[in-house]
């Protein structure tokens, strides 16, 4: 491992070295170890923070020029691109419906479910999780496990530069109807995003459930019951409503997974 991040960041330097076929073959490497899930963008580490391997989205950024357009075909379909789909998913256990589409070079676990849906290179889909219809994970974000993506989500990529921590949904999330998390934003373990919550690096997390207000940025705490809000911003022409995520609530620990999903819609009103 040790020398094919020398060689990708060697290349990452110096762009010419992209000609060499050693550069070619550890690039190429990557992407497959990417694949079949035995190497991540980023990963949890123990203390529950997340670990950014930069050379390694360096490496998927030098994939594309690499790579010559080509023709695929499936079936009456046919697509013109620089990545290859992935196949043989009956082997590796996941569903995938019609239209869905997932890039080589991402990682979709055992027991993933892909509606009509999108997952770009880059990645990673755990175990349990629904990606549900029209919804897409962008390029290097990392999914957990029993997350379920509802329909029209929108979860957005980051390639560069390099050292951006990518988009991160943790285990057991919930993301409401036509939400959107993007720009490296992070949504802890088991929280629940009503429908229509956007968020990113820099979006306003307002918790509101105490006297004072506490606020995060583009972070959503574990556990934490979440909807669309807005609050007052000056600017030179005056005041106006931007765009924001209040916390309203927390799951109950009392209750399994599934029940205390349903007990926080419910008591929240939350929509979905």
């Amino acid at each position: 491992m040790n020398t094919l991040q020398q060689l990708i960041e060697a290349a990452w330097e110096d762009r010419s070295r992209l000609q060499e076929k050693s550069v070619q073959e550890a690039v190429g490497q990557v992407l497959e170890l990417l694949d079949r899930g035995e190497l991540r963008v980023a990963e949890p580490t123990p203390t529950g923070a997340w670990r950014v391997n930069d050379w390694v989205k360096k490496a998927v950024v030098l994939f594309f020029p690499l790579q010559q357009m080509v023709t695929i075909e499936v079936g009456p379909f046919e697509f013109h691109d620089k990545i290859p789909l992935k196949r043989q998913y009956a082997q590796q256990g996941v569903r995938v419906v019609p239209h869905a589409i997932a890039r080589y070079g991402s990682f979709l676990e055992r027991g993933v479910i892909l509606m009509p849906s999108y997952v770009n290179i880059g990645a990673w889909v755990g175990s349990g999780t629904m990606v549900d219809t029209w919804a897409t994970v962008g390029s290097c974000a990392q999914i957990g496990r029993n997350v379920h993506l509802s329909g029209g989500v929108g979860i957005g990529g980051v390639l560069e530069p390099p050292q951006a921590a990518p988009t991160i949904i943790e285990d057991e999330c919930f993301i409401g109807s036509r939400g959107i998390v993007g720009g490296g934003g992070r949504i802890e373990r088991e929280a629940v995003l009503g429908a229509n919550v956007v968020l990113t690096q820099s979006t306003h997390v307002i918790d509101v459930t105490n006297s004072e207000p506490i606020i995060y940025k583009g972070r959503v705490p574990a556990r934490s019951v979440v909807i669309p809000g807005s609050y007052t911003k000056n600017f030179p022409s005056g005041a106006y409503q931007v765009p924001c995520a209040l916390i309203i609530g927390q799951r109950k620990e009392s209750t399994d997974k599934k029940v205390s999903l349903n007990d926080a819609l419910r008591d929240y009103n939350v929509a979905v």
